[in-house]
């Protein structure tokens, strides 16, 4: 059973709903909804919310074309065959998707002392990734120039104070992490973080 200790901010759910987050940042709040009633809820009540906007508002001409332009879209859409993904075992389904199944399906490459990543196929406006991090293993010391969201999948994982349990988490970054110590900086451009 999962228990939920964080939940997202009506900022966070806002822009979730308007379509406004890059590809990585949507597809942790998709993985985090999909675990958590309450936000669930709450991300319903702001989409509700915009459609009556929606309503309300003023019709705008659309451009000669565009609706062609849309059918033509989704009909390329619909004619792409997707291949099935791979039995799911505790993978929740959003996540399903983008690793081809469960957790035996990921391509782990190792980062040292144990850590292993999976970069996940995100458009670049930010980068997902899922973690496997060891038992009694910290996370380097860093800093962030931009926004981070990381979900914990499985396991447990405190930062500052201690508790390193195995932990495997789904973590999404829109700028590269800021590393205090040598060694992590001078691997970064390696592993991609």
């Amino acid at each position: 059973m999962t228990t939920i200790r964080h939940h997202l901010s009506d900022e966070l759910l806002g822009a979730y709903a308007a379509g406004d987050l890059p590809e990585a940042f949507g597809l942790v709040v998709a993985v985090h909804l999909s675990m958590c009633d309450e936000c669930r809820a709450r991300s319903m009540t702001l989409e509700t919310l915009g459609g009556a906007v929606l309503d309300t508002g003023e019709a705008v001409p659309m451009g000669e074309g565009a609706l062609g332009a849309a059918m033509a879209r989704l009909d390329a859409l619909m004619q792409e065959p997707k291949a099935a993904p791979k039995r799911r075992t505790g993978v929740p389904a959003p996540l399903a998707e983008y690793i081809g199944g469960d957790l035996d399906a990921v391509r782990w490459k190792s980062v040292g002392k144990g850590v292993k990543q999976a970069i996940l196929p995100t458009d670049r406006l930010a980068s997902a990734r899922l973690l496997r991090i060891p038992g009694g293993v910290a996370v380097p010391d860093h800093g962030h120039k931009g926004l981070e969201l990381t979900l914990v999948l499985q396991g447990a994982f405190s930062d500052g104070t201690g508790r390193f349990g195995l932990c495997i988490c789904l973590a999404a970054t829109e700028a590269p992490l800021r590393f205090k110590g040598l060694m992590p900086r001078l691997a970064q451009p390696f592993f991609r973080i």
